[in-house]
């Protein structure tokens, strides 16, 4: 074995996890090697992620409004898409944001190994020159790749996955997407937004399962206002790729069968852990059946030293999460006090418009834990901001400890929900109590005044103090 250096903490990924790891690892005085084999430094969220689809969802929802013209009192013609003038802003933007992380990477903080890695054994990996480093401490941070899952004739068919939708520098007249989830429905309307016609199928019989089935029937019912077939409890049966590029799709729905030709088949079926290369089960480290590596609340792995953060090992594929897993992994490698990560606090959002928020804990959870809760809501639609701003898709709820008042989680379906949620997440982090935001001065009129109204239902129903 050819080993070319020793390292305190060895970290594989220069992603959101990965760097967040090897960044303070170093603060902790270790000697670090961050190892990346992507052509471009980065990671998904800033290369092809959080940062590009979100660019670009934003302008095709400033130009959803510019085609609303009429409704605020103002003549317009009806603007068109330019995708290549999209995407050359996109670009601008998502590169300054790649070359600071890069230049980050390669400060001189770490040693920077641009290569595949592999484990020979439990403290050295081995890149593809073959040359070796040994590490006292390991976080596998690689990230997740696309999923195959086993549709039938998907893999018999030439399909476009977020990769290419996110590149597309022409509108595609129809798009048929395959799935349910945040990445289907947010690039499902981008696309109906700059002129595709867009139909989704999806297995289950609501879009957004993970949610609650409220925020999940408003994102429908504003999908379909704007265009969009939606059509749930899908069964595909095959896939059949013509001589002209057209691939015909066969399924069943509402026990009919049916089918439907596409030049442009959208894969949007979910993502899986990029691990298959590391040798992680030869040298013992167990992964769940998801293929996710399975660690502890620290995020340690079967093997002690050997650590994972990340999409690769979830449970959630959020950047702030990463970063947390990252950060605790390299404290508790490294033997300083650190919290264990938890997830009751969760913060999440879908990029749709309407925008779904939410964070701690729903009432599903809530039930399943024995937990004695009440709940209070309020609809847009009955909001002064939101009527004056023609934003009446969506409410928002509270949910509270039934003896205490205390904010245990809370949702948010609507304009700017993914920055209306914060207040309400800081609620959650501090166990504010609903009395004490009731008390909160919020200014009218504003979107933000709209959690006055079920806080106020609950801190009257709720005994202050018990």
């Amino acid at each position: 074995m050819n080993v070319c250096e020793t390292y305190d903490f060895i970290v594989i990924g220069g992603g959101s996890a990965g760097y967040a790891a090897a960044r303070t690892a170093n603060e902790l005085g270790a000697k670090v090697a961050v190892v990346d084999d992507a052509e471009e430094l980065g990671g998904l969220c800033i290369l092809r992620g959080c940062m590009p689809s979100k660019t670009l969802i934003y302008s095709s929802e400033i130009l959803h409004f510019a085609r609303k013209g009429k409704v605020f009192g103002f003549e317009h013609s009806r603007p068109r898409a330019d995708l290549a003038l999209m995407q050359r802003r996109k670009k601008e933007i998502i590169a300054e944001f790649a070359d600071y992380r890069t230049a980050q990477l390669k400060d001189g903080r770490f040693s920077l190994y641009r290569s595949k890695a592999k484990f020979v054994d439990q403290s050295s990996i081995e890149f593809t020159d073959g040359k070796t480093i040994k590490g006292d401490h390991f976080v596998l941070a690689t990230g997740s790749q696309i999923a195959m899952p086993p549709v039938p004739g998907l893999d018999q068919v030439s399909f476009k996955t977020s990769d290419e939708v996110l590149e597309l520098t022409e509108v595609p007249n129809e798009v048929v997407v395959l799935g349910g989830g945040i990445v289907a429905c947010e690039l499902a309307q981008f696309l109906q937004r700059v002129g595709s016609k867009v139909t989704l199928l999806q297995r289950s019989e609501g879009i957004l399962r993970d949610f609650p089935q409220r925020a999940s029937d408003c994102i429908r019912n504003k999908f379909t206002e704007e265009g969009m077939i939606v059509k749930t409890g899908v069964s595909i049966e095959g896939m059949e790729q013509a001589r002209d590029q057209t691939i015909r799709v066969v399924y069943r729905h509402k026990g009919v069968k049916e089918s439907i030709d596409t030049q442009f088949l959208f894969h949007a079926l979910g993502r899986k852990p990029a691990t298959d290369r590391l040798n992680l089960k030869e040298i013992g480290v167990e992964l769940q059946e998801s293929g996710h590596v399975q660690t502890n609340s620290f995020q340690q792995t079967s093997i002690s030293h050997i650590y994972a953060a990340g999409d690769c090992a979830g449970p959630h594929e959020i950047v702030h999460v990463a970063i947390r897993q990252g950060e605790t992994a390299a404290f508790h490698a490294l033997g300083k006090s650190v919290e264990a990560v938890t997830y009751d606090h969760l913060l999440g959002v879908i990029f749709t418009d309407p925008q779904v928020a939410i964070v701690g804990l729903l009432p599903a959870e809530l039930r399943k834990r024995g937990i004695e809760f009440l709940s209070a809501d309020y609809p847009f639609d009955d909001h002064g901001k939101s009527i004056l701003m023609e934003a009446k898709h969506g409410y928002v709820a509270v949910h509270a400890e039934k003896s205490t008042g205390v904010v245990l989680g809370a949702e948010c379906v609507g304009k700017d929900a993914g920055e209306l949620i914060q207040t309400l997440s800081i609620a959650v982090s501090l166990k504010a109590t609903v009395h004490q935001l009731a008390k909160v001065d919020w200014y009218h009129p504003t979107l933000s005044e709209i959690w006055t109204y079920p806080l106020e239902d609950l801190a009257e129903e709720i005994l202050e103090g018990s």
